[in-house]
């Protein structure tokens, strides 16, 4: 238990931190296909690296190396090519409110590609998550001056959510066949990034643009911290407690994120903000609270039976 909640937390601050690092990069106008190709190759050589190290990388079979091509295309590739496009027209700490979703996306995938029952309070959660959006862009969308570049942004989010949760349930797949959860993700981490450089060769992309000190600094952050680190440590946890629940990581770094924001990029909280950010955040809190006490509720009924 302690081991889960330290890994949480861990997760949570991470993850938080790193919204604004892909703000800080894409200020010095790095095209995003160049900037998820550089992150998750560092990231992929790091992590091969240590595994060779410390004798900790892993004979892996053929098909395993298929689905961790799928694993870096949907985790570690086109949905960071996402964020990193929708943080031009939208807010990143936003942008982590609108991920913290990815437990909608986690428990329809989970009913999809593992039979998992899906809860009646999911309806109510994701109610709740739609219309906490609904509010929270509200002027935007439905105001008198529609923005349709913040409802792209909105769109490019949601996808790269959805990609996100299709990566969490292949590393689900990697566990249940007893895979090791780090060879695999640095496997994946070197797919995407191929991935990502045969995008930047077919559109042209220039591999070592003149950038600032502050993007190739948040370049190395999001490799090792957000990447090598976050993402590994993320996986151990779903592998411990679950994909779904995991996903509550996502109740509390979105918070991580709007306060660094407010702060760095002088975000206004607004009374439809406050009002909107709070129904996504309840609606996902909905699993979590139900969760432990239904645990307590057929613990007692055990005890009593």
């Amino acid at each position: 238990m302690k081991l889960n909640l330290f890994l949480y937390g861990f997760v949570v601050l991470i993850w938080g931190t790193t919204w604004q690092a892909i703000t800080l990069q894409q200020r010095s106008f790095i095209a995003p296909e160049v900037a998820v190709f550089w992150r998750f190759l560092i990231a992929s050589l790091l992590l091969f690296i240590v595994l060779i190290l410390f004798k900790k990388l892993k004979k892996i079979p053929k098909q395993a190396h298929l689905l961790c091509l799928l694993q870096g295309c949907c985790i570690f590739g086109f949905n960071f090519l996402c964020f990193y496009y929708a943080v031009h027209y939208i807010n990143s700490g936003l942008e982590a409110i609108i991920f913290s979703l990815a437990v909608l996306f986690n428990a329809i995938n989970s009913r999809i590609f593992f039979k998992q029952s899906i809860s009646p309070r999911f309806y109510f959660s994701a109610l709740l998550g739609i219309s906490g959006i609904i509010a929270l862009f509200w002027h935007d969308i439905y105001g008198t001056h529609f923005k349709s570049d913040v409802l792209f942004g909105i769109v490019l989010c949601l996808m790269g959510t959805c990609g996100f949760s299709l990566g969490n349930m292949l590393s689900v797949q990697h566990q249940k066949q007893g895979r090791d959860i780090f060879t695999t993700t640095a496997y994946a981490m070197l797919y995407g990034a191929m991935i990502m450089l045969s995008l930047c060769l077919i559109l042209g992309k220039n591999l070592l643009p003149q950038v600032q000190v502050i993007s190739q600094l948040s370049i190395l952050y999001l490799a090792i911290f957000g990447s090598v680190i976050g993402f590994c440590t993320y996986f151990i946890l779903v592998g411990r407690i679950g994909a779904s629940n995991a996903a509550y990581s996502t109740l509390l770094f979105p918070l991580v994120a709007l306060i660094i924001s407010t702060m760095m990029d002088g975000y206004v909280w607004t009374v439809n903000a406050v009002f909107g950010i709070g129904l996504i955040l309840l609606g996902n809190a909905v699993f979590f609270i139900k969760f432990k006490r239904l645990a307590w509720f057929k613990s007692k009924q055990a005890i009593n039976g």
